[in-house]
């Protein structure tokens, strides 16, 4: 997938002026910070230079998995359309741009961000949306109490900054400030998913509802080794590449997520998860799937289920599949 039209040409004009070899170290310093999950007291992107490498090198993987997120809310809840979006941890805006790609009537959205460079590019970029955005300068973990309620809530790549209990602690601010819907995004690792599992049962546990990606509330079925991620592959502009030294036009962004809501999806569900590539042969298809029953299932899909075979063949890792 691509950032929309308007995003990419946005971020162009923003680093139009930097030359690529300084865009290029600062892309390698932001990445060792991210990868190594520091948490030394500074901001990730404390500078012009450091939100910079962020648009070129993380902004277009980050948004492409946000994206999917919120596509997944969509297709779960197909009649419901949030007026407005809450960000913590915004960042120069990612969820933003994606929750308004996914759903155009979104009016209003307010943004908490602390690092001041980070807001003022997002400011900037906000800036070619159609709706008015509200930015805050306040830290996650402390500059929650005076923010209004919004209809969805999205906290993404921002629990991995954390320590344990302070990410409690915002989870359930966040929970609180959810007027409707909360969505929380992590990098899809193994530690990513562990994250998005402690934030599932405490939600579980205070009345939400699931609605994304698990197709049931009962304990996740999956084991160590293995985990719940999904995939995203995202194209690389001329900038991208350059400053990452990537030859490939495109690269795969892991992540983990869970969506819920304060209303119980309508009807018993028989929808099932897919939660890895697709094998495919002639005239079958295997799929891992997450199933309502609360297991993880590998079925075999062949041209005598009809129908369902179709779907089955046209699903994609992270789709939702109905038997």
């Amino acid at each position: 997938m691509q950032l929309p039209s308007q995003l990419r040409a946005a971020v162009d004009a923003l680093l139009e002026d930097t030359p690529i070899d300084v865009l290029k170290q600062a892309a390698r310093r932001l990445s060792e910070r991210y990868r190594a999950e520091l948490r030394d007291g500074r901001l990730h992107m404390s500078e012009d230079l450091a939100v910079k490498a962020y648009l070129a090198t993380r902004l277009p993987a980050t948004y492409a998995a946000v994206w999917a997120s919120c596509d997944a809310i969509a297709a779960a809840r197909p009649d419901w359309s949030p007026a407005s979006l809450l960000d913590i941890g915004s960042g120069p805006g990612t969820a933003l741009w994606a929750a308004a790609d996914t759903w155009p009537d979104l009016s209003h959205a307010t943004l908490l961000e602390a690092s001041e460079p980070a807001r003022r590019m997002g400011q900037n970029l906000a800036g070619h949306l159609p709706f008015e955005s509200e930015w805050k300068s306040g830290d996650a973990t402390r500059n929650l109490s005076d923010l209004a309620p919004a209809d969805l809530v999205t906290c993404a790549y921002v629990l991995d900054e954390l320590e344990p209990p302070a990410r409690v602690s915002l989870v359930d601010q966040l929970w609180r400030l959810a007027a409707d819907t909360l969505l929380i995004v992590e990098p899809g690792t193994p530690a990513g998913w562990q994250r998005i599992l402690a934030c599932r049962a405490r939600l579980i546990e205070a009345g939400a509802h699931v609605l994304a990606p698990c197709v049931h509330a009962a304990p996740c079925p999956l084991t160590s080794p293995d985990w719940c991620h999904f995939s995203r592959r995202v194209a690389r502009s001329r900038i991208h590449r350059l400053a990452k030294d990537a030859e490939v036009p495109w690269e795969d962004e892991k992540f983990a997520y869970i969506a819920v809501s304060r209303h119980r999806p309508d009807g018993e569900s028989q929808t099932m998860r897919v939660l890895a590539p697709q094998r495919a042969g002639s005239g079958k298809v295997e799929l891992k799937l997450c199933c309502p029953d609360g297991s993880v299932a590998t079925r075999l899909f062949t041209k005598r289920n009809g129908e369902t075979f179709k779907r089955a063949k046209r699903a994609d890792w992270g789709d939702a599949l109905t038997d």
